[in-house]
């Protein structure tokens, strides 16, 4: 099946926007790397990214306030950018035992505590603004 001139321009407007928000993500987790030791600035920012996507998808899912662009953009794009899996992976192997298993734990404890609160967030603002 070949695709027709309208999938392929979707396709690409695709890859812009995911492009852009990776870009800007990328570099703000590139300066906020500034702000702090390592590994403190790394769960920090793999934090609120957990939050913010736990609050962008139920929020989309709940609403037709965000666009499937807009997902793309924030989600995929900024998010995905933004947070790092492979930067605390290192971080961690390179970490004394100890400090390891507490920045394990603690990255995927937030990460998920972050998804909840961001759920939790969405419903509320749901909540009022159905109200």
């Amino acid at each position: 099946m070949s695709a027709t001139l309208s999938d392929r321009v979707d396709a690409i407007e695709t890859v812009v926007l995911i492009a852009i928000g990776g870009f800007a993500g990328s570099n703000l987790r590139f300066f906020v790397g500034y702000l702090g030791p390592d590994l403190i600035t790394t769960l920090a920012v793999n934090t609120v990214g957990s939050f913010l996507l736990g609050f962008v998808i139920y929020e989309a899912l709940q609403t037709d306030a965000l666009s499937t662009e807009t997902r793309l953009l924030v989600s995929t794009g900024f998010l995905s950018s933004f947070t790092t899996y492979s930067t605390f992976a290192l971080q961690s192997i390179r970490s004394e035992p100890v400090l390891l298993g507490l920045n394990v734990l603690g990255t995927y404890g937030l990460g998920f505590l972050g998804v909840l609160v961001g759920r939790a967030v969405a419903n509320q603002v749901e909540r009022w603004w159905g109200q």
